[in-house]
């Protein structure tokens, strides 16, 4: 990562600060107005539909789903005419989506993409129709509310994911052959784009799926003939790795090793994964260490991190990686998606563990507590450990885009190895965010002992 002077970093941080300061006063404002307009029984009152779509903004962008709900349904049933109509559709859709209740979603956005087709909020909900059958594993019927965007809007805002998507539900769904055919339909609508090489690269990681070693070779051999990564999914170095796997498995051991070594010489993730291969990855690491100042991976809440992480059974350099790739050890940061603190949590996943981690009762601003952000985060860390069954990579991937969608993208891994499970990740963001945790937790462990201490 390139590094930033200190008075644009401070700037940053501050500007980070503001933002999240920000947010909390709407979030309270929009709190302490619904305490006192409601009627004796409790029930919210009716107010505009316009201030109803407003509170339910506020509450949906910081994941007080029920709260968020509240409002959009008084629209809803007050309001069946008003402009804001389709947002309150789409947002019951959207806060159970987040919440994993794809069922009861989908009808949701089902409302919202038929009757308001014309709308963004429209276009939005038939794409999240989409995914939510993608995670209730109905990959026909996902494929078809996709194919159904490209036709509805062959300019919309996601029309080139919608493309990626059904190559990868109709995969999903074992039907090769049309997975295949919208390869060659992305390449035909979006030529020399980042999409066609994603769309290839989903030939290629669904060959290797399939154990096709000789048409994983072929895919991975066109990519990097293009030689187009830039803005896609993929870099040059995952390309390799994965056709020098494919090599590997198809007995082609020698040519397997030379490309292996080849890529070693990189520092990047897939770089540092042909260095295990060849049992080299210490002195790579060591080299990585090197060209930074050890200040880059401090251990700040040493002393909290030990007592949580031992207690739980994770590894305290790897709560450090998660951290300083979160937050950059500034317990005040709040992101755009309503994450606080060090670990960056979210209300409704630190109110699932935090009984767990001690605490019966849990305001959002407690988060900031560094002492209690860790306390929670760590439970948190630990469970998905227990369900990813240690695969370090997949509990990064679950941290950022979430349990079921790593899940998902672990399911399609064969073999369960951690740079296949990598090339699966179908989320850029989360993608990278993977590739540097993980890069982190390499420097962490050469750098300290599992006390946190100096080597």
């Amino acid at each position: 990562m390139k590094k930033i002077c200190c008075t644009v970093y401070i700037v940053l941080l501050c500007t980070i600060a503001s933002c999240a300061q920000s947010s909390d006063g709407s979030l309270r404002n929009v709190t302490s107005k619904d305490r006192s307009n409601r009627s004796a029984n409790g029930d919210l009152l009716p107010l505009s539909a316009e201030e109803h779509a407003a509170r339910g903004r506020v509450y949906l962008e910081n994941r007080h789903f029920p709260e968020a709900r509240e409002h959009f349904q008084l629209i809803i049933d007050n309001f069946p005419d008003a402009p804001e109509m389709s947002y309150a559709l789409m947002g019951m859709g959207r806060s159970l989506m987040w919440e994993r209740e794809y069922d009861k979603a989908i009808p949701w956005f089902e409302r919202a993409s038929k009757e308001y087709p014309a709308t963004k909020d429209g276009r939005e909900s038939l794409a999240f129709l989409g995914a939510c059958n993608v995670r209730l594993g109905r990959n026909i019927e996902a494929a078809a509310a996709y194919e159904k965007y490209t036709v509805m809007y062959p300019t919309g805002e996601r029309i080139e994911s919608a493309y990626l998507n059904i190559i990868d539900a109709y995969r999903e769904a074992q039907l090769y052959d049309k997975a295949n055919d919208w390869v060659e339909k992305a390449r035909i609508s979006f030529p020399g784009t980042p999409t066609e090489t994603n769309a290839i690269d989903g030939r290629l990681r669904m060959e290797i799926f399939r154990k096709n070693w000789p048409a994983a070779i072929s895919a991975a051999d066109l990519l990097l003939a293009l030689n187009r990564f830039s803005r896609s999914m993929v870099s040059k170095d995952e390309i390799s790795y994965m056709r020098a796997f494919a090599l590997e498995k198809s007995g082609k051991r020698a040519q397997a090793q030379a490309e292996y070594s080849v890529l070693a010489a990189n520092s990047s993730y897939y770089g540092g994964l042909a260095a295990d291969k060849l049992g080299g990855s210490g002195s790579r690491v060591k080299r990585i260490v090197a060209s930074s100042a050890v200040k880059d991976y401090p251990v700040p809440f040493r002393n909290e991190v030990l007592e949580f992480a031992k207690k739980k059974g994770v590894d305290p350099r790897f709560v450090m990686a998660i951290m300083k790739q979160e937050s950059t050890f500034n317990p005040s940061v709040k992101s755009p998606s309503a994450a606080r603190g060090l670990l960056q949590l979210v209300v409704d996943t630190a109110a699932k563990y935090q009984v767990a981690a001690g605490y019966q009762e849990l305001q959002p601003d407690d988060l900031y507590n560094p002492r209690t952000n860790i306390a929670i985060g760590v439970e948190y860390i630990a469970d998905l450990k227990g369900q990813f069954n240690g695969l370090y990579e997949a509990i990064a991937a679950s941290y950022n885009g979430g349990e079921d969608n790593a899940a998902r993208w672990l399911a399609r891994s064969e073999p369960k190895e951690a740079g296949i499970f990598a090339s699966e990740i179908g989320f850029a963001e989360t993608k990278n965010y993977v590739f540097k945790v993980m890069n982190n937790y390499r420097a962490y462990r050469e750098l300290y002992t599992d006390r946190l201490e100096r080597k």
